[in-house]
């Protein structure tokens, strides 16, 4: 669906006199200074409540945050490169390091040989630097279509999702957000070059980094097929051509490492994730809600929730007509997130790096009175930390 002329800026930098790219980068981070500030300020918030909670409890913040769950799994990769399997709950069946994609492991081992500190401070630290341009990268793209107020509230209400402590976590959602967000802008200002790389290193990230390859794709056929020039442009094709090739590349290398080009899906199934459709996800809800399913975890009911809404969030997006390019990154990343089996708990992780359905909301607190704006967010905060200390020190399933 295209974009409104009228509501969005179009896809192409403001012609005549540029200035140097040093001060268009200062002017930037000038713009997003307060908003930044704004996410620094909630997420530490989120550290100290954990750290409180933590010494309390006897237990240890700094392994809940970068020695847990996945956490493990990518610094044995950082420390070790990729072959370590284990058993899982299912007879006969063991689980692979491979399910992991390359990129964050691989930036823990580089820390680590650049300074002489643990595989958890560096994935902390990878992690801390990725969300921080993960909130500038959202605040560029708001700003570009919607104003700094509201590309401002953005920002902050990402800062306040339940699911938000994820990105204080030694985890690949901030890494994949961060490069996702900037290649999305990248396409806003037809910096092709920069938005295919990005995309290419969002693809070695996650899984679900295939969706920033579609968005390239997409946005490169449409100015392909609308501009006759375009087609001469080597910039766009060489951009275009980048995008899958760091997830497709990772597929293919698991797939010589465990007998065919479909072994990663395979690899996938053992973890007991496979493409469903949703029918798993229904299922799943129907038994939570008759409670077939014995006693649920908060976390469980937590899922539900955040897919519950995501789906009206979605509705308004599409009706708020975005680019083309960004309304499809994110029905990639829903279908991905919703239509897989298992995992019901993680849900709203898999949607953290889909910021645009935040678009309609922030877009309303932009005109929303002060009062409001504070009350609500002042709501979702206590929300966001109460929740976020739970799933990293009490919590029995993955975040």
């Amino acid at each position: 669906m295209p974009a409104d002329p009228a509501t969005h800026p179009p896809l192409s930098p403001p012609r005549g006199h540029a200035p140097p790219p040093f001060h268009r980068l200062a002017g930037a981070l000038r713009r997003a200074a307060p908003a930044l500030l704004l996410y620094v300020v909630v997420r530490l918030a989120g550290i100290v409540v954990v750290a409180i909670v933590a010494h309390h409890t006897g237990r240890s913040m700094w392994s809940a945050l970068g020695n847990s769950w996945d956490s493990r799994w990518y610094a044995g990769i950082a420390q070790h490169g990729y072959g370590t399997t284990r058993p899982s709950r299912t007879p006969g069946i063991v689980r692979s390091d491979l399910a992991f994609f390359p990129l964050f492991p691989g930036l823990e081992r580089a820390v680590t040989a650049l300074v002489p500190v643990s595989l958890v401070v560096a994935g902390l630290t990878v992690a801390w630097v990725s969300a921080v341009f993960a909130a500038w990268g959202i605040h560029a793209v708001g700003e570009r279509l919607y104003g700094r107020r509201a590309a401002t509230m953005l920002v902050l209400l990402y800062a306040v999702l339940p699911h938000a402590v994820v990105m204080t976590m030694a985890y690949s959602e901030p890494l994949m957000t961060a490069l996702a967000a900037w290649s999305l802008y990248a396409l806003l200002t037809r910096r092709w070059l920069w938005a295919g790389s990005l995309a290419l290193l969002a693809g070695l990230a996650r899984p679900s980094g295939i969706a920033v390859a579609a968005a390239v794709l997409s946005a490169a056929l449409i100015v392909l097929w609308q501009r006759e020039g375009a087609r001469r442009d080597w910039r766009i094709w060489t951009g275009a051509l980048l995008a899958p090739l760091g997830w497709l590349g990772y597929v293919a290398w698991v797939g010589t490492r465990s007998g065919g080009p479909l072994g990663y899906f395979r690899i996938q199934r053992e973890w007991g994730s496979r493409f469903d459709f949703g029918r798993s996800e229904l299922d799943f809800i129907r038994r939570l809600v008759t409670d077939e399913g014995g006693t649920p975890h908060l976390a469980y009911y937590m899922g539900v929730a955040g897919v519950l809404v995501a789906v009206p969030a979605l509705v308004l997006l599409i009706l708020d007509r975005p680019p083309l390019p960004l309304l499809i990154y994110t029905l990639v990343l829903f279908v991905l997130a919703v239509g897989g089996s298992h995992y019901y708990s993680s849900r709203p992780r898999f949607l953290l790096p889909a910021f645009p359905l935040l678009f309609p909301a922030a877009r309303a607190m932009a005109k929303a009175r002060p009062r409001t704006v504070a009350v609500l967010t002042g709501s979702l905060t206590v929300l966001s930390l109460t929740y976020g200390e739970y799933l990293l020190l009490f919590s029995t399933t993955a975040p």
